[in-house]
């Protein structure tokens, strides 16, 4: 008889389950179905949002690309314009730096490289680099009388300042 009270101990106790209503199993799918409807719907947006992201990653990227690129030329734009000021007496020479110069700025117009920066424009500090003040009454306030260096903007994003010299 020892045996038999022993496994009636052992045998676990049943859980008493609560009678369900006809209208709880209803509420309990509604429930899930509102909750994977949410998760589905957060990772719907959470998705696009991705996408949209990328896009305008991808499209950055090529524009940043663009602009080193550009970047990188500024140097020969700069030695061109150089040799093109220097006084010489070989015509041949001087028609060849000047036939090498339109053709760089073709290729930076094709690209959407604007070039600013000249005498008589009014200062803005978002595009020049004043390095020179001077006072001339003769000119107004904020005016560039001298350029060292051209300044190169591509769409928005300036490539590299315009150094120059301000009067007033």
């Amino acid at each position: 008889m020892a045996k038999k009270e022993k496994a009636k101990k052992e045998t676990p106790t049943e859980a008493v389950e609560t009678p369900e209503t006809p209208e709880t199993p209803a509420v309990n799918w509604e429930e899930k179905y509102n909750a994977e409807h949410d998760s589905y719907l957060r990772l719907a947006a959470d998705y696009d949002n991705f996408r949209k992201r990328t896009a305008k990653e991808k499209e950055a990227s090529y524009g940043n690309g663009k602009a080193d690129a550009v970047a990188k030329l500024l140097p020969v734009y700069d030695n061109l314009e150089r040799a093109l000021n220097q006084p010489t007496e070989d015509a041949a020479y001087k028609k060849g730096v000047e036939m090498t110069m339109t053709e760089l700025v073709k290729i930076f117009t094709a690209l959407g490289v604007e070039i600013f920066g000249d005498v008589g424009d009014t200062f803005d500090p978002n595009l020049h680099n004043a390095v020179m003040h001077t006072e001339d009454e003769s000119l107004g306030e904020n005016v560039i009388t001298m350029v060292f260096q051209k300044g190169f903007k591509l769409g928005d994003k300036v490539v590299r300042f315009a150094m120059v010299q301000v009067a007033n």
